[in-house]
């Protein structure tokens, strides 16, 4: 909090605008048959321009080894210490959704998942079932009562939805019951203090059922639920940095970590297209625009490496739209790594580039993760990025005498 408490007093408002692109995922690993990654292996001509003229480097969402989850990932991005502030992903996905948490309630993310007939998980994510599948399935486990706690299931995206657990004296220090992985059981619910000894107990139970429900909806036969979570209070980005900030997100659950930390919430397409054609339309509103782009963190959880490679050769081809608004201030960057060789998140510090008039550019010339080990920015915190895009758009003034 030492950081935000400096940055809050240093802080002023200004007309420059900074514009924060995050592509989820976006670090990778070498394709074991070509030995490069999924930024090697594209051709980037438009991020290849940008690095010319900007700084870059690496930068860690958490700390060298550690693997993080999309929401401390973006937190980070934001300003904040990830781990101080470490939000639990129910609270993000339900304030995505617009779902309302009351004092008392703990909401968890929930996937829907396949198992095999001896309860062993197979996929995850149960083969990605479409929306209408989503709520259809979320409606048949809403609406149970528990222990005298309610539980309330809402369709998020595909296999995703959201739980929230309401009623009397429940803490939401519980294990997840998701492993984070294929070829195991999915894990017994566990209090992590006295406390909680009522909610693991009531989840416990909600699994339970929604495992008989589930049992004849083929791929989607169990749940995994994890990041159980109550709503938190965090300082805005408007108290801190003395911005007025929009986030551009498709999916929700960046949407609620934007709202979280005071941005507004544009409305937009589901497509690549809407996004850049949403920023465009809200460029003139306001002085920090967060715009972020979740395919390529879906292709590299599926394992589909050429995928990963034809998001990001997409994303370039849009770039123009976003350059031509010509932002003070331009970050592009990622949450974290997801290589598709790991079909997951990695630990690998993720590529981050910088542009603006006031930088330094250094002598790197392709966006790739070997190239960008050369980068001006060195290895740094992903927190740094936020001091370093205020400076470079004149938003800081200086600290003491």
């Amino acid at each position: 909090m030492l950081e935000l408490e400096l940055l809050k007093e240093i802080s002023r408002s200004s007309p420059s605008k900074i514009v924060l692109v995050v592509i989820d995922g976006l670090g990778g690993l070498p394709d074991p048959g070509t030995g490069k990654t999924e930024l090697e292996t594209a051709r980037l001509p438009n991020l290849d321009a940008l690095t010319a003229g900007g700084i870059c480097g690496l930068a860690d969402p958490i700390a060298p080894g550690i693997t993080p989850g999309s929401g401390p990932g973006h937190l980070g991005l934001f300003g904040y210490d990830p781990v101080d502030g470490n939000i639990g992903r129910g609270a993000l996905e339900a304030v995505g959704i617009d779902v309302e948490l009351k004092a008392g309630d703990v909401a968890a993310r929930g996937n829907f998942c396949t198992v095999d007939d001896k309860g062993i998980i197979a996929d995850r994510r149960a083969g990605r079932i479409s929306n209408a599948k989503c709520a259809e399935l979320s409606k048949l486990l809403d609406g149970m009562t528990i222990d005298g706690v309610k539980v309330l299931v809402y369709p998020v995206r595909e296999h995703r939805f959201v739980a929230i657990f309401r009623g009397e004296g429940l803490a939401d220090a519980i294990t997840d019951s998701d492993p984070s992985q294929t070829g195991v059981a999915p894990l017994d619910i566990k209090a992590l203090s006295p406390r909680a000894a009522k909610l693991a107990g009531v989840a416990g139970k909600f699994v339970a059922k929604a495992k008989e429900v589930l049992a004849k909806h083929h791929p989607a036969n169990m749940v995994l639920l994890r990041g159980f979570a109550r709503r938190p209070h965090i300082p805005s980005m408007q108290e801190i940095y003395k911005l007025d900030p929009v986030a551009i997100a498709v999916y929700p659950m960046y949407r609620g970590l934007a709202r979280l930390v005071g941005m507004k919430i544009a409305q937009t397409g589901t497509t690549l297209e809407d996004e850049f054609a949403t920023l465009k339309e809200n460029y003139g509103r306001h002085d920090f625009l967060f715009l972020h782009i979740k395919w390529t963190d879906s292709a590299g959880e599926d394992g589909d490496f050429s995928r990963k490679v034809k998001v990001l050769e997409e994303i370039d081809a849009a770039l123009p739209l976003l350059t031509g608004l010509k932002p003070d201030v331009l970050v592009i960057t990622g949450d974290h790594s997801t290589p598709a060789v790991l079909k997951g998140h990695s630990w690998h510090p993720v590529p981050v580039l910088l542009c603006g008039p006031y930088c330094r550019p250094d002598a790197v010339k392709r966006f790739s993760e070997p190239a960008f080990l050369a980068g001006g920015l060195g290895r740094i915190y992903s927190r740094q990025i936020m001091p370093l895009a205020m400076a470079n758009a004149l938003k800081l003034t200086k600290f003491g005498a």
